[in-house]
């Protein structure tokens, strides 16, 4: 199982919402690395949900329900759609100066490469934001 994480603005479509709906599909993506990454997800991946825009948190989690496919609403043969379910809201958003700060998460590839709205997760960054949602981070 591998971890992920996506961005969205929370204007455009929150955690909160994907909560309310029980799910949704997860498209729109036009950058190829972010779309490669699309690609690489199995059902059952573990997926971190961002928040851009004013609050740049960690708030969610959610899993990959279905296999990545064409996106059958895009003309774009490239496009991409994976379904995703809520799993759960965090106890606390991580805050993206916080991940910043925390030499375990500053090399990521959220920080280093910040317009991308997928990215892997490694095992020990998985962990990391767990712990600093449960608690201070300490």
């Amino acid at each position: 199982m591998a971890h992920w994480l996506c961005k969205q603005e929370p204007g455009c479509y929150s955690f909160d919402d994907l909560v309310r709906d029980g799910g949704t599909v997860w498209d729109g993506v036009s950058n190829a690395l972010a779309r490669k990454h699309l690609w690489q997800m199995k059902t059952g991946d573990r997926v971190f949900f961002y928040h851009t825009g004013k609050e740049k948190a960690v708030v969610g989690e959610m899993v990959v329900a279905s296999e990545p496919q064409a996106d059958p609403n895009s003309d774009d043969e490239a496009a991409v759609a994976v379904e995703m379910k809520p799993v759960r809201k965090l106890p606390r958003p991580v805050s993206l100066a916080e991940i910043k700060a925390d030499k375990t998460l500053a090399s990521w590839d959220l920080v280093r490469i910040s317009r991308l709205s997928v990215v892997p997760v490694s095992a020990a960054q998985w962990k990391r934001v767990e712990k600093i949602a449960s608690d201070s981070g300490k």
